[in-house]
């Protein structure tokens, strides 16, 4: 492991900084107070037993996910271990600072007049050593879990990468194969054109099909179906037919590489193929909501229909983008009265860097 993922390492605890985080330190802290308020017997009776000790560990719970907030970026540094050790010593300090402050405050005479110092602890160094011990196990129960959690979250996601260079390599033999038939054919007819073919091909393959990169750009994955295009046009001429309506898109979107490519071909292939006049593929797509919409769509026979496929393109890129985008991921696909029609839909995850500069010099 270099240094790089082993700072990465590091990263295991939750970001404090949100929302949802501070909500579930509520929910804990207010449910440890319950739990702990029907555990003991107390001078006082259940509900203003209850009522302190959420107060007392609000206040520990809630300083220490502002104090992680604010040291995440030294935190994200550190090692494991550093961190961990920093996280430990940092509760202990919140939790003794703490429960002194319940201490000093019972003590003050306004609380004393008042009748109320019994809701306060009687003994400060007791109850704080107490409470230290307390925090110091709950933080390192604590600690381990998102430990646990988080080399469980890398786990699942290097098993997703490996299936996706998996699915990868079952997809481009069959790519590389109809390429080379369609070059094959174009040898002896037309040199020129099967020339021109064989720099689309190495294009196609020095662009995108490399191993260094899990996912394009859309724009990248859009210049490899409109190469493929253009080495069909070699073999189908005025027979086929793009009509490209792709303007919409967001260029920059990250895609896993051939979703599109694959459905061109399929297109051409059951669509175009049998037909003698040919026909028109239209690829189109817009985004509305957050997700980016991509629909192929293709002619039928009326006499032959949809040629038998083994659906692997389909099955394929359908499992490529679950593994990217989850659930919210969708792949449609089905005839509708003469024409076949696959839709993409997937979250819109954008490039940080542009295109041209990504490439290497």
């Amino acid at each position: 492991m270099n240094g790089d993922s082993g700072r990465e390492r590091a990263l295991y605890l939750p970001d404090f900084c949100t929302s949802n985080t501070t909500l579930a330190i509520v929910l804990i802290v207010e449910l440890t107070a319950f739990v702990l308020s029907l555990a003991r017997q107390s001078e006082v009776d259940f509900w203003t037993d209850l009522v302190r000790t959420s107060l007392f560990l609000l206040w520990i719970g809630l300083a220490g996910s502002g104090l992680l907030c604010a040291l995440r970026g030294p935190l994200s540094r550190a090692t494991v271990p550093a961190a961990s050790a920093a996280v430990l010593a940092l509760i202990t300090l919140l939790v003794a600072t703490v429960s002194v402050c319940a201490y000093l405050i019972g003590r003050t005479r306004m609380v004393i007049d008042s009748g109320g110092a019994a809701l306060f602890p009687q003994a400060t160094l007791g109850f704080a050593l107490r409470n230290v011990w307390i925090g110091l196990v709950v933080t390192g129960l604590a600690l381990r879990y998102f430990y646990v959690a988080h080399e469980w979250r890398r786990s699942v996601e290097l098993r997703a990468a490996a299936r996706v260079h998996a699915l990868q390599a079952r997809i481009r033999p069959h790519f590389l194969f109809n390429s080379m038939n369609t070059i094959a054919a174009l040898t002896r007819s037309n040199p020129a054109r099967a020339e021109a073919a064989v720099q689309d091909l190495a294009d196609l393959f020095r662009a995108t099909l490399s191993d260094k990169r899990d996912t394009i750009t859309l724009a990248e994955e859009l210049e490899v179906a409109r190469t493929y295009q253009r080495m069909e046009q070699l073999r189908l001429g005025g027979r086929l037919n793009i009509d490209w309506k792709t303007d919409p898109l967001p260029a920059q979107a990250l895609v896993p590489s051939l979703v599109i490519q694959p459905l061109l071909e399929n297109a051409i292939y059951h669509g175009i193929e049998p037909r003698a006049e040919g026909g028109t593929v239209t690829i189109s797509g817009e985004v509305s909501g957050g997700l980016v919409t991509i629909v192929v769509r293709n002619p039928l026979d009326p006499v032959s229909g949809e040629r038998e496929g083994n659906r692997l393109a389909l099955a394929n890129i359908r499992e490529r983008l679950t593994l990217m985008y989850g659930e919210r991921a969708l792949i449609k696909a089905g005839r509708f009265d003469a024409e076949y029609i696959v839709t993409l839909r997937f979250p819109l995850v954008e490039n940080a860097v542009p295109a041209a500069a990504a490439q290497p010099a």
